[in-house]
């Protein structure tokens, strides 16, 4: 079968509020002003997208496994805008993937923007309360029938780029912040400790 460039587009966290996702050490990039993270869903399984096309739950959970290799040698790199190419112009990079994981049938990710031209320009249009959306590039083939379009088993996923229109359903990325929480004073622990006693 012929190969195709796939490229599907996800925004990044529904309705603007994301969990905590951040590391220790993340965190403490994100106070001191040296690092911007953004999570969300990145990809979904067996659901129908905005494209038309259905990635079966099989297929994407090896791909996402192979991907996590390229995460922890550090080249997961994307663009900011999607290119019509398979490969990775590192001249055009935004960010890099540093986490991804399951939760149900959705892909969920987070990525860290850079101090390129283009993660700089994506960084200004998140501090300027942009959205942004969140698109996966691919190679592979597709099946249709029944009214719907399969990814085939040949699919290599390449790289997850920072787009303005996703098209799958909540696929926006947002930002991810670093809370501080004041350290609990002896007082407030000794109070704990007597509501647990107390169970009030």
């Amino acid at each position: 079968m012929k190969q195709y460039l796939l490229r599907e587009y996800y925004e990044l966290c529904e309705g603007g509020i994301c969990q905590d996702f951040l590391t220790e050490s993340e965190k403490i990039e994100v106070r001191n002003g040296n690092a911007m993270y953004l999570t969300g869903i990145m990809q979904r399984a067996d659901a129908k997208n905005g494209n038309g096309r259905v990635y079966p739950r099989h297929i994407l959970k090896r791909e996402v496994e192979n991907y996590k290799k390229i995460i922890g040698e550090k080249r997961a790199l994307g663009e900011l805008d999607h290119p019509d190419d398979s490969v990775v112009n590192l001249k055009n990079v935004s960010h890099m993937v540093v986490d991804v994981w399951w939760n149900n049938d959705d892909v969920m990710g987070k990525i860290k923007i850079l101090d390129t031209p283009s993660g700089r320009i994506a960084k200004d249009l998140v501090n300027s309360g942009c959205t942004l959306g969140i698109s996966s590039r691919a190679m592979g083939s597709v099946r249709e029938g029944g009214g719907v379009v399969t990814v085939e088993d040949d699919l290599q996923l390449i790289c997850f780029d920072l787009v303005a229109e996703p098209s799958t359903d909540r696929a926006f990325m947002n930002l991810s912040e670093a809370k501080i929480i004041p350290a609990l004073t002896k007082a407030d622990r000794l109070n704990r400790l007597l509501n647990d006693i107390v169970g009030e």
